[in-house]
């Protein structure tokens, strides 16, 4: 058996005064009768922060990162645009913009009623009616000239640099076809016309549903995390009252609107800026495709936010994947596109921490899913330092020792271990030879479902928090930790 010793001195510390003297990571082996020390410069040994990964990145939306014929599909996108605006051409004539349904006419309606009333106007008079009605057309005019989405004007000669982020989305979903993509962004125009997207963030739905999704943290590249929890629908009252009846299920789909619209006013929707969100869907105890109310909004709901908010998503991560999954997948690929199915990554129960590490740092993952991130954490800070890591080998056993300097002081510490399976315990050695150990946690055996520790400890003498590891599996385990002292004055 291997045991590691990890000495932590004046890492993520705070007011404790830590003697200057060469760190030591001891070795033993088991086999071997002599230990072998190693003396280092602190900096080398000085725990490092987990690497960011490079799994995936944001494509770019600076012109001089775009291809060759994206510049082109791009140009002549904003060419066709820049004419339907000023040619009052961009909204289909069964599909006029309107400013609010109950104070305005669609313009055919106008000249309806133009039509009928012609007979009885005197050539040399013009009556009331006919000059409000030329009044509402200019108005809806100076409308469409102004046309925007999400805050970003469409008028290509008005716009700035965030109008190509937005067009560039719509070509992407379109793998660069003009006029596919222009017909994308008029049928979204129409459909947030229609459903009077843009004032759905003053809208006010029940609060039961606020668990079912969730912005929280960001990612290792940046993006915003909206975590979907499909479980709280477990709840049968919840279910009813959210998919009992034909108008709930369509305020469900209007409250997931709202969440994305939520989730686009966090984005920066400039060329270098983060503009897409990171999904976790969580399908833990989810009632499943069984429900038919869930299976029918649920695939409403991806038909539309797939057609109208392209390339918002930069990952689609479903975790906590049952048996069931890979039916319902099956029912809704044929309505997904290939560049959505290739953001699509999936992880079974007992891969979900060490599968969201990937693109999430632990501080931002929330302790149900193996983070440190805890609801209203008054702890740790950003300033208090990073989540430092180690490898553990099969077989093998780390002991993490926090230094806790001379006079009163309370060192605070989070500590997980991905997949668990390991014995744990916690220990306060003095440095005062004939002092006693303090158990802080006895010894127990961690199963696979535990959440990460978060423990403290107050001394009145010098010494040490010694964190010890055993892993008694037949795999290697990664051991992620982070720590702070603070002085009590």
């Amino acid at each position: 058996m291997t045991v590691e010793v990890v000495k932590l001195e004046g890492a993520s510390m705070a007011a404790v005064e830590v003697p200057e003297e060469p760190k030591k990571v001891v070795i033993e082996e088991e086999k071997e009768e002599k230990s072998a020390v190693k003396t280092v410069e602190d900096e080398a040994l000085k725990p490092s922060a987990i690497d960011k990964s490079s799994s995936y990145k944001e494509e770019s939306n600076h012109l001089s990162d775009l291809k060759e014929f994206e510049k082109k599909a791009l140009a002549e996108l904003k060419s066709k645009l820049e004419e339907a605006i000023l040619g009052n051409n961009l909204f289909k004539e069964d599909e006029p913009i309107k400013k609010e349904k109950e104070t305005e006419q669609p313009i055919k309606e106008t000249e309806q009623s133009i039509e009928e009333t012609e007979k009885s106007i005197e050539e040399t008079e013009q009556k009331p009616e006919e000059k409000n009605n030329e009044e509402q057309t200019q108005k809806i005019n100076e409308e469409i000239m102004e046309v925007s989405l999400w805050g970003v004007p469409l008028l290509p000669s008005k716009g700035t640099e965030a109008t190509d982020v937005i067009l560039l989305k719509f070509l992407r979903a379109r793998e660069f076809k003009v006029n596919e993509a222009y017909e994308m962004l008029q049928k979204t125009l129409s459909w947030r016309k229609k459903s009077n997207i843009d004032s759905i963030l003053k809208e006010e739905f029940p609060s039961n549903l606020d668990s079912a999704a969730l912005m929280n943290g960001v990612d290792r590249e940046g993006h915003p995390v909206c975590y979907n929890v499909f479980g709280v629908f477990e709840n049968e009252d919840l279910y009813q009252k959210t998919f009992g009846t034909e108008e709930k299920t369509e305020q469900f789909l209007r409250w997931r609107f709202q969440v994305m619209e939520k989730g686009i006013q966090k984005l920066d929707l400039k060329p270098g800026g983060v503009s897409s969100l990171l999904q976790i869907n969580d399908l833990k105890n989810s009632p499943g495709p069984v429900k038919k109310e869930l299976r029918i909004a649920t695939k409403k709901a991806v038909a539309i936010l797939q057609d109208n908010y392209p390339e918002f998503v930069a990952k689609n991560i479903f975790i906590n994947v049952p048996f069931w999954y890979y039916a319902l997948n099956a029912l809704l690929s044929p309505f997904l596109t290939q560049r959505t199915k290739s953001k699509i990554v999936v992880a079974r129960p007992a891969k979900v921490t060490e599968t969201l590490l990937k693109y999430i740092p632990a501080e931002e993952i929330p302790v149900q899913y193996g983070g440190f991130k805890r609801e209203n954490d008054g702890e740790f800070t950003p300033e208090d330092g990073g989540v430092s890591e180690l490898n553990l080998k099969a077989g093998s056993t780390a002991s993490i020792e926090i230094p806790a300097g001379q006079g009163e002081s309370q060192v605070i510490w989070d500590l997980t271990v991905v997949g668990w399976e390991v014995n744990y315990k916690e220990e306060f050695v003095p440095s005062d030879e004939g002092s006693y150990t303090i158990i802080v946690q006895k010894g127990k055996k961690m199963s696979g479902s535990e959440e990460p520790v978060r423990n403290s400890f107050r001394n009145s003498e010098a010494g040490k928090i010694v964190l010890t590891v055993e892993n008694v599996s037949n795999k290697k385990k990664r051991v992620l930790y982070r720590f702070k002292t603070k002085k009590i004055e």
